[in-house]
């Protein structure tokens, strides 16, 4: 995927939109935990400060009993993280009257507000004792029915490092479960794209498809939502057929229009023997080639603009190298198709390639003493047809000279001077080339390269 490209952007919007909300999910989740294992310490601590108020008991003058309690082992163990602590309140109030043997020589530093009223229930307090670690402590004023007994003050404080070591496994295994939920996503994420985009990418095979001839519209079933794209594009295909067919007959009725005057001057002009009978036959056959000149590049270039082109080169070969043959029998020239020559297609019109090949393999028979040889070979995405011959050659410095219009580098040789012209003119509408290098059989060779139809 390149940058810009449209799976790209679609895919990293995707992603991050759903890892910020995998992030916001794991943090909310672990939220939500820390708040459950809180509560359930809280809870502890209650069932603890519970058990406290039953196994406390007054001994006068001025302490108090604590019973066995079925309790946590921790509150026995120095410093285990889990506390409790009775404080005398009234007027004579003491600080740490008992507590548990895991506080050892230490007190909870309770705040110097007042603590809740009997009766008042419990209350939560969040506390740091002197190693500065943070305590979660639940306080409860009780009463005892002695006489002379005081209002206490119970506290059960527990260590909220008691809460990391869940809390920690808790959210390793929050951050495995939903590293594989991520995984899942992105891979759901890139097939929904692919599926998504599919038909994007037939769309684009089908306009490679009419781009290089295969196709003359593009075929097949699309969604709903590209299918007036495809419709349209479809209107538009043959609309712009419809066009150059109608140029085509156009540029036919305009030949055959002018022709035919032209075929009656001179007709007129050959039953004269005047001067100004053969000026009219020369100008008459030069206005032919003219003609034939321009509506032959107007064809070109209405065929240039047309899709869906695709003209084998082998079989317009074959039929011009036999009809060559005749052509030139009386001078026993040898007309060859190479043995490797392949059948590629020319992106054109069949007519053209005929006008072309017809051109060059003329000219290489007129120059040849006995062989001609024609080869087809891909270069690249182009064809190009060369056609050698065993003639003189052509000297370089006359090899551009001889494509100007109207230059006959022999006038020995009849022509009319427009024929390599005509070919260089075609081939450039086209896009492609034509040019005269050295040939293995000692004459010239006249290389033709066009594009090529897939």
């Amino acid at each position: 995927m390149k940058a810009g490209s449209l799976r790209l952007r679609l895919l990293a919007g995707m992603l991050a939109w759903m890892l910020l909300t995998i992030a916001l999910v794991g943090w909310g989740l672990r939220t939500l935990f820390q708040d459950h294992i809180t509560q359930q310490l809280q809870a502890q601590l209650v069932v603890q400060l519970d058990q406290l108020s039953a196994a406390v008991d007054w001994q006068a003058p001025d302490r108090v009993s604590v019973g066995p309690m079925a309790g946590d082992p921790r509150l026995s163990q120095p410093l285990s993280g889990l506390y409790w602590q009775i404080d005398r309140l009234g007027p004579q109030p003491q600080a740490a009257l008992a507590r548990s043997r895991s506080l050892w020589d230490q007190a909870l530093p309770l705040p110097e507000a007042a603590p809740a009223p009997l009766g008042a229930g419990d209350r939560p307090l969040a506390l740091q004792d002197r190693q500065g670690h943070a305590l979660l402590a639940v306080e409860r004023s009780l009463q005892l029915p002695d006489d002379d007994a005081p209002p206490l003050r119970l506290v059960v404080a527990g260590d909220r490092a008691l809460l990391a070591e869940p809390l920690h496994r808790f959210t390793q295994m929050l951050l495995v479960a939903l590293g594989i939920l991520a995984l899942c996503l992105a891979a759901a994420v890139a097939v929904q794209l692919h599926l998504a985009l599919r038909p994007l990418a037939l769309l684009r095979q089908g306009l490679a498809a009419v781009h290089q001839g295969r196709a003359v519209r593009l075929e097949g079933r699309y969604p709903q939502e590209l299918q007036p794209l495809v419709n349209e594009f479809n209107h538009v295909l043959a609309q712009n057929a419809d066009m150059v067919q109608r140029a085509r007959t156009q540029a036919g009725n305009l030949a055959h229009a002018v022709h035919t005057p032209l075929a009656i001057l001179a007709n007129a002009a050959a039953q004269e023997q005047s001067p100004l009978a053969q000026l009219v036959q020369e100008q008459v056959a030069q206005a032919k080639r003219q003609v034939d000149y321009h509506l032959a590049h107007a064809r070109a270039a209405a065929a240039v603009r047309a899709t869906g082109l695709h003209t084998p080169a082998l079989a317009p070969v074959q039929a011009l190298l036999r009809t060559m043959q005749r052509l030139h029998a009386e001078r026993a020239i040898c007309f060859e198709l190479a043995p490797q020559a392949q059948n590629l297609a020319f992106k054109g019109e069949e007519q053209d390639l005929f006008e072309m090949l017809g051109n060059l393999i003329d000219n290489a028979g007129k120059w040849a003493r006995q062989r001609v040889v024609v080869d087809i070979q891909p270069q690249g995405s182009a064809l190009c047809i060369t056609v050698d011959d065993d003639g003189p050659g052509i000297a370089p410095d006359q090899r551009e000279r001889m494509f100007e219009r109207g230059v006959q580098l022999d006038e020995q040789h009849p022509g009319s001077g427009l024929g390599l012209n005509i070919v260089q003119t075609l081939a450039h509408t086209y896009g492609g080339s034509v040019q005269v290098l050295d040939s293995p059989l000692g004459g010239a060779r006249l290389q033709l390269c066009l594009p090529g139809a897939d």
